[in-house]
Parts: C-alpha cells; sequence; structure tokens
C-alpha cells in the first residue's frame, strides 16, 4: 500500500496524474520563448518552467556506495531582475582524502530571434570554481547571451562519497515553479530521517524496487600442472526504497518582514542519515539522539581535543591577568585578547580550520578556530565555561538531532549563576552579547566528554534607542533645533556594524536622506569605538516646509521624521514567527517652540496600547508648555520572537501606533 505524509495546508493541489508530458532537454519550444508574463504571478522575474532531480545510491567496487545527485532545470527569463537567476552555485564538500564532484554540465541559453530559436551554449569560459574555505568549494557557472525573455537548461550530476546526509531538496524558490519531479532512492542498507519544513501541501508517495550488486570473485586453481586463474560472478541483491514527489504550480516563496531567515520556512525535505546496517555486519549507529550527536562532534578532532591545547598562550595569559581578581574581570579581560588578537576569515563551522595553535600564531581563523580557543583560555584560568553550537540565523533551526543543523559554535561562561555567552569573532560584540547573526532561538551547550543540553540563545535585556529633540518652528513652517541620539547594546551593535566602514561625509549623507531630508550642520559622535558603551549622536538641523500652512491653521507631525508612517505587516495572515532577534524599547522626548503669532489649537488625545500578554506597548503624550509643546513617545517590544498565533494583533498594533502618530498637531493664527 502506498503510504502519504501529509504537510500543513495551503491552497495548492498536486496530483502525479498530471505529469503526462515527458520534458526533454534541448526540446525548448517557441511558446515557451514568447511568454511574457508568468499568468500565476505577473510579478515574478522570472519562472521554473520544469526541474526535475533524482537522487540515488550508486555502488562501484572501488570505494562502495556513492550519492549521485541529477538535476535538469528550465527557466524563464522575464527581464532584467531575472537575469540573476541564471547563475547556478553548486557547494561541494570535501575533506583531506575525498571530496564531492560536479560532473556532465551541459547548459544553453534559448532566445527568440524572428520565427527561429537560436541557441547559444555554455562554455568553459562561463564556469569558475571558489574555494569557500578548508572543507567547501563552489562551482559556478553563469548562462550566456542573457535577454529579456530568454529560457535558459541546465543538467549535472553531482557524486558524494558523504552519504551520512544528503543535501536538503529544496521544493520552493523565490520564483514560481511551473512542475517538477523529485525522487529519492535509497537501498535498504541506509536508514534516513526524513524532515520536512515549509507550509506547501504536498504528497511524498513511497514504493520500492529491486537493486542488485554484481561481484566478480578471482579464484586461483594450482591443482593441476599449470595453474590457473577463475573468474565468477556473484550478484546480490537488495530492496531500494523510493520516495517521489510530484508538484505543479509552486508559488514562490515571498519575502517578509521581521524573519530570521525565510529559508527556515521553505518547502524543503531533509534527509538525514540515522544509521547503517550492511549484511552480516552490525549496526553503525549516526544521528538517534542529541546525545549521539554531540558526542560525535566532541569526539571529531577538530572540536574537543583543540580545548586541551594550552602552552600556546599561557605567556599571554600572565600579562593580561595581571590586577585581575573576580570571574567578571577574569572573563572581560580574556575575551578582549582574544577579539582584539584573531581576526575572523568569514568562514562559520565548529570544526577547526587551521588548528586553535596555528590560528593563534596567524592571528586569523575560522568561527571554531577562534571561539574553542576562547573556551580553552577561560577554563584555563579556572572559569566554568564550555563551547555551544549554534545555527546561524540564514542556517535555519535544528529541532531534530542533527549534526549537520549546526554551523556555528561560541563560547559560555557561568558566573554566579548566571549565563555569558562570548562571541569573539566580532570586533563589536562584548561578553554576553553575541552576534545578531547567532541569535536564532535556542543552542547546544557541550560539556566536557561530550554530555550536552539545550540553552536558550534569546538576550534577556533589553536594547534601546533614546533621542531627545529641541526644535522650532517659524512662520513659514521651517523647523530647526537640536538632536541628541543615545543607541545601547545592540541598536549600537548594529550601528557600528552597519556604519564603520563609511566615512563621516557619506554617513551624514545617509542619515539625511533617513530623516526625510533634513540638513544636519555641527555633528559629533561619542564612543564609536568604544565597544560596550553607549554611541551618543548629537547634531543640529534644519528643515524647510515641514509643517503645511492651509489658511490661517498650521498643520505638523509632532514627531517630525520619526513618525511611523505605514504598517510594517501587510499580509492578511502569516504562518511564520515575528523575529526581532531581541527586545527593544524606542523613547522620543520632542520640545517643540511654536511660533510668534499662533496658539495651539488641538492636539492628538494621549494613548496607551497594549499587545498581547506583555509582548509589546506604545504610550504617546502630548502636553501644552507657555512657549509650545512636550512630546513623550514610547515603543517597546519585550520578546524576541512573537508566535504567529499573535500576528493579527500585532498587525493591529502598528496599525494604531502609525494613526497615532500620523495625527496632526494644528496651530491657528491669533
Amino acid at each position: 500500500m502506498k503510504k502519504f505524509i501529509k504537510v500543513m495546508v495551503l491552497l495548492l493541489v498536486f496530483t502525479p496524474s498530471s505529469f503526462a508530458q515527458d520534458v526533454k532537454f534541448g526540446k525548448v519550444s517557441k511558446e515557451e520563448l514568447k511568454e511574457k508574463i508568468y499568468k500565476g504571478d505577473s510579478t515574478a522575474d522570472a519562472a521554473v518552467l520544469y526541474r526535475k532531480i533524482r537522487v540515488f545510491f550508486k555502488y562501484s567496487s572501488e570505494s562502495g556506495f556513492v550519492i549521485e545527485r541529477e538535476v535538469h532545470e528550465r527557466i524563464k527569463i522575464y527581464n532584467k531582475k531575472g537575469f540573476k537567476y541564471a547563475t547556478v552555485v553548486e557547494n561541494l564538500y570535501k575533506n583531506s582524502s575525498t571530496k564531492e564532484s560536479l560532473t556532465g554540465l551541459k547548459a544553453s541559453t534559448y532566445n527568440l530571434k524572428g520565427s527561429e530559436i537560436e541557441k547559444t551554449k555554455l562554455k568553459n569560459s562561463d564556469t569558475f570554481t571558489e574555494e569557500a574555505s578548508k572543507y567547501n568549494k563552489k562551482e559556478k557557472f553563469t548562462m550566456p547571451n542573457l535577454n529579456e525573455g530568454s529560457v535558459i537548461e541546465y543538467k549535472y550530476t553531482v557524486s558524494s562519497p558523504f552519504y551520512s546526509s544528503f543535501n536538503e531538496i529544496i521544493l520552493q524558490y523565490d520564483i514560481p515553479i511551473v512542475e517538477q519531479e523529485i525522487k529519492v532512492e535509497i537501498p535498504e542498507y541506509f536508514s534516513f530521517k526524513n524532515m520536512t519544513k515549509g507550509y506547501l501541501a504536498y504528497d511524498i508517495d513511497r514504493n520500492s524496487k529491486t537493486g542488485s550488486i554484481t561481484f566478480t570473485n578471482r579464484n586461483r586453481d594450482n591443482s593441476g600442472y599449470v595453474s590457473k586463474t577463475n573468474f565468477s560472478n556473484s550478484k546480490l541483491e537488495y530492496k531500494i526504497n523510493i520516495s517521489e514527489v510530484q508538484m505543479k504550480n509552486v508559488p514562490a516563496l515571498k519575502e517578509e518582514v521581521f524573519v530570521n531567515s525565510m529559508n527556515n520556512y521553505r518547502a524543503a525535505i531533509k534527509y538525514e542519515l540515522q544509521y547503517v546496517k550492511f549484511p552480516n555486519s552490525t549496526i553503525e549507529s549516526y544521528t538517534s539522539t542529541w546525545e549521539d550527536v554531540v558526542k560525535k562532534i566532541y569526539e571529531n578532532e577538530g572540536f574537543g581535543n583543540q580545548l586541551n591545547f594550552k602552552r600556546y598562550y599561557k605567556d599571554d595569559l600572565e600579562k593580561i591577568l595581571l590586577g585581575k581578581v573576580s570571574e567578571k574581570e577574569k572573563t572581560s579581560a580574556v575575551f578582549r585578547y582574544v577579539q582584539s588578537r584573531m581576526n575572523w576569515n568569514g568562514i562559520y563551522g565548529y570544526y577547526t580550520d587551521e588548528g586553535v595553535k596555528k590560528a593563534h600564531s596567524l592571528k586569523t581563523g575560522n568561527v571554531a578556530d577562534i571561539n574553542l580557543m576562547l573556551v580553552s583560555m577561560l577554563r584555563s584560568v579556572g572559569l566554568n565555561a564550555n563551547p555551544v553550537l549554534v545555527s546561524t540565523r540564514s542556517n535555519g533551526v535544528p529541532l531534530f538531532p542533527t549534526r549537520y543543523g549546526f554551523n556555528y559554535v561560541v563560547a559560555l561562561v557561568k558566573i554566579d549563576g548566571k549565563n555569558i555567552f562570548l562571541d569573539a569573532t566580532s570586533k563589536y560584540s562584548k561578553p554576553n552579547m553575541l552576534p545578531v547573526r547567532t541569535l536564532n532561538w535556542a543552542g547546544r551547550i557541550v560539556k566536557e566528554g561530550g554530555l550536552s543540553g539545550s540553552i536558550s540563545l534569546q538576550p534577556d535585556y533589553k536594547s534601546s534607542e533614546n533621542i531627545m529633540m529641541m526644535a522650532s518652528i517659524s512662520n513659514t513652517g521651517d523647523v530647526e533645533g537640536k538632536v541628541r541620539r543615545t543607541c545601547k547594546d545592540y541598536i549600537a551593535y548594529s550601528f557600528r556594524a552597519i556604519n564603520s566602514d563609511l566615512s563621516e561625509e557619506d554617513y551624514l549623507e545617509k542619515l539625511e536622506e533617513n530623516y526625510n531630508g533634513i540638513e544636519i550642520s555641527d555633528y559629533s559622535i561619542k564612543n564609536k569605538e568604544e565597544i560596550g558603551k553607549p554611541v551618543i549622536e548629537s547634531f543640529s538641523f534644519n528643515s524647510e516646509d515641514t509643517a503645511e500652512i492651509i489658511g490661517n491653521k498650521m498643520y505638523l507631525s509632532p514627531l517630525f521624521w520619526l513618525t511611523q508612517t505605514e504598517n510594517p505587516f501587510k499580509k492578511e495572515n502569516r504562518e511564520y514567527p515575528i523575529d526581532y532577534g531581541y527586545p527593544w524599547e524606542d523613547t522620543y522626548s520632542v520640545t517643540i517652540n511654536t511660533p510668534k503669532g499662533y496658539a495651539v489649537e488641538s492636539v492628538p488625545e494621549p494613548c496607551n496600547i497594549i499587545v498581547g500578554d506583555g509582548i509589546g506597548q506604545f504610550k504617546l503624550h502630548i502636553s501644552k508648555t507657555p512657549l509650545g509643546l512636550q512630546i513623550k513617545s514610547d515603543l517597546k517590544i519585550n520578546k524576541a520572537i512573537i508566535s504567529a498565533l499573535d500576528y493579527q494583533g500585532l498587525k493591529d498594533f502598528y496599525k494604531a501606533i502609525v494613526e497615532k502618530q500620523t495625527e496632526k498637531v494644528v496651530l491657528s493664527k491669533i
């Protein structure tokens, strides 16, 4: 009997019977080339007309089983924005003894020239290899002769000797897929756990077939006067378990605001090896439990053993710990030393690349080189420190026991019962402030011997932006004044990370643009390089025609350019959690001196709006002063991650904020 896995419902229906046509490589039609838009989504810059993925195991007497992944895709390019889908990248893994490879590449671009189809084949010069790290390389190719209306088609095979986990099979792109066929064939000797994600509805059709391996046996016959060599063949039959997915009219995955990574919600199937059982052999377990997963990671030469090397930093520690007595002081000193000495090469991973000793000498390394070094140094001065496995926001959330769900490692120190996270790869972080890229639900703490446990990565403190403004309005509606802006914690971290390489001139140009075209002068900044301290900006400004004059009345937004004019949540419904990364608060205090000859006629009523059970709050209060107005605004979000169940409430919350902040103060001529 066929078995089916049902995934969460969306308004799609896929039926195997609808796949009657046999799409042959190279048989592009004039109808496909003439197509101007994708009927199912006129906003699409490109669409996959056909896609076929076949994953299967191949046996050879030299290397045993290897995994083959055959790829065939045909894509329609509607406009120039769609050109980016004509560059294909395959990430290939390698180690010291073997590697994955891409072979059999065939690719062409098709254009309609008059009534004839013009075919341009991919040349060797359109392909190139990039060494991404010690363990990874990227094979890339870019399709030639691209035009609006082109159809591109390519076909290739990726071979991998690493059968413990093969690539996640994506079922949804950022562009629509007209139709696709996915087939996975796994010999009975391999037990894989398959995990699904995303919100598309599809069926997995399960069946089986018989496979076989032919062995050639060589025997030496010495019974006669002349020695002979005899050859014989033997055949081993085995069951192949097949999973098939057939889909039509797959919608594009549309970007949404406040999402850790859209890839976390992209429809896909992930296969990970649980165990292997070959004939006449014992079971070899891989990822049955979190304990098994962490133990294998810990026992790898590039992880647990790196924590035991200590001599290479002994002399450094003696210097940096002079005068440091408390655990907090020691933690800060060791962290600052590693952070300032080491330079991250941009490569993720929880296994070292160079190894901690060599990385220390070179002053550069990957994430594991730097943060495992940090853990080792913290332990050597008597601190309770451990590594924590992390999946970055772009890598997804590992909900099930998996080695490949993690791609990062940070350090953790426990002081007076409180957990302090550390990541020395970032020049802008501080103790208990991980880079935003790592704030992804929960990590896995790894203790000595490979013991582990789940630990939350979400910050428990609120980051803040505070703006104080003194402004004066002229009779013509122009505004001038002074601003003091203070950014703390993650707001300051983001400021430094985004603007560190900008000149002051370029930064002010960007700031003026963000602030509705105001002119800024007398700019100064404090603590820009003082990591851990608030960033404090001060400047003067002027802006023309900020207030609108109609007859004898003047209308103005009391928060000027700080006004929230648009609701970020526009969709009717949302399946994904709302992920801000960290709790935050924006407080604005604005003092306005009104022009002579005008009196305050009306101001927006005060408000105190609360959303959910402690999720967030917005308060606005405007009061009259002898010289004009005093405005106090406070918006806070108390949770880093908010359930999709609270989406409607949060959407209504922002709607109320926009309505209140865009209400006008009315001044009338006396």
